[in-house]
């Protein structure tokens, strides 16, 4: 899912498991056809355009099938979905946020796909969406699409300080170009001190994790070394700027603080350049793109992937039907137009060359074979609900002990994971 970047997903009700917000253009309905799959799929995650043309297309290729989409609102979904799967009313397929899925899945009301995995390519998928899908072993999400976030630099400020954005390859040269761009007036780079995505994936290059599992239980894992270490290097990139050390990079958006003219960098999805833009259309054209860099320039650096996956409810009645609309809107062919027509990183490693005309989706799809989800556990809502890594995080910016700060917050990750259990 992508959380913290545009999409924050839980909570609503029972009354709309089978009715919705809006229909594709003359899909509904059994006319012409000896099945209809009703699809959930999310508000905004694909463009009515887009849509009406998969769904065109497939009930052209299947005749046999028709399809009834319904558009779902991101805000009160989880709890929407867990109704439905509960039910007697399920939809056929349901578009969830890749890191839900060990939610639902929990619960036993997703259909077991694990025998599906090789005739849809599984072996390439991306990591960031393939590993959320999976609980206990099992297969339940199939990988839709996926985004993540990337450097967003200002072309003009690269040129006047000397930077040659093409050459920042490790997190080494990446410090070294915000050093020489912080002056003058121009912060290096606005980095907020809560932008826990970002700390991520230093953490993840470092080897270490926001969380393992030992003996059944969950424990939090900010107080390893390797984990320390990240937390490091991103108080050191975040010193070279003005972002708050308590808020993240919604408070206040930092497009809007990119679009004061003052700012040379930013770690955001591509998403966020239009966003930019419309707030300062004189920096149009003035906007570049690049992958976090990593430890070394061989490997580029970790990121947290979000994106959606497909699930089938095992309450469907029509699940073969279901399945072929999944292996359709997953395959090659789909894969390729919905990455162009949406600027995402497709979900397999191998159709990354398919966004190469999109730069800021080319920059996604490189840092997206390094992706990684959060920790795949239905008790990792419990911890995005009190966040302690932004505690953390504020805590060691404003001059906390790293390593005590780090034991307090992992306990409180540790606690939250297993406060169900």
């Amino acid at each position: 899912m992508f959380a913290g970047v545009s999409v924050l997903v839980m909570t609503a009700a029972l009354s709309a498991c089978s009715g919705s917000s809006d229909t594709s253009d003359g899909s509904s309905g059994e006319s012409g056809g000896n099945t209809t799959i009703d699809v959930w799929l999310m508000r905004d995650s694909v463009s009515a355009a887009f849509q009406n043309e998969f769904v065109k297309g497939f009930e052209a290729a299947h005749p046999d099938i028709r399809v009834k989409v319904q558009i779902q609102e991101w805000d009160g979904i989880g709890e929407k979905v867990t109704a439905a799967l509960a039910s007697n009313d399920a939809p056929d397929v349901i578009e969830t946020g890749n890191t839900q899925v060990a939610q639902f899945a929990q619960s036993g009301g997703l259909l077991d796909l694990s025998d599906k995995v090789d005739d849809l390519g599984g072996k390439t998928w991306l990591k960031g969406l393939a590993e959320p899908g999976a609980y206990d072993g099992k297969q339940y999400g199939i990988p839709y699409y996926a985004a993540n976030r990337v450097v967003i630099y200002r072309t003009d400020l690269f040129k006047q300080a000397g930077v040659d954005a093409s050459a920042i390859k490790t997190r080494d040269q990446w410090i070294a170009a915000t050093k020489k761009l912080n002056s003058g007036g121009t912060q290096g780079i606005y980095l907020p001190g809560q932008n826990w995505y970002t700390l991520s994936g230093f953490i993840w290059d470092e080897g270490g994790d926001l969380a393992v599992q030992s003996g059944g239980k969950w424990k939090g894992a900010l107080d390893t070394p390797a984990a320390i270490r990240g937390m490091r290097f991103y108080e050191q990139l975040q010193a070279l700027g003005k972002g708050p050390k308590d808020s993240d990079e919604a408070n206040p958006p930092q497009a809007d603080v990119m679009a004061k003219g003052k700012v040379a960098q930013v770690v955001s999805t591509p998403g966020g350049a239009n966003v930019v833009i419309q707030n300062n259309p004189a920096l149009k054209g003035k906007l570049g793109f690049f992958p976090i860099p990593g430890k070394t320039a061989t490997t580029p650096g970790a990121v947290f992937t979000g994106g959606s996956d497909l699930v089938v409810p095992t309450a469907s009645t029509k699940q073969d039907a279901a399945y072929t609309f999944i292996k359709e809107l997953t395959g090659d062919t789909w894969q390729k137009k919905l990455a162009l027509a949406m600027s995402y990183v497709p979900n397999k490693t191998t159709l990354a060359s398919a966004v190469a005309s999109d730069a800021g989706a080319a920059a996604m799809a490189v840092g997206a074979a390094q992706g990684h989800a959060t920790p795949n556990t239905p008790g990792w809502a419990a911890v995005e609900a009190k966040n302690p890594i932004k505690d953390y995080m504020t805590a060691v910016l404003t001059g906390g002990d790293i390593e005590k700060k780090a034991a307090t917050a992992s306990e409180a990750i540790t606690a939250a994971m297993n406060s169900g259990s």
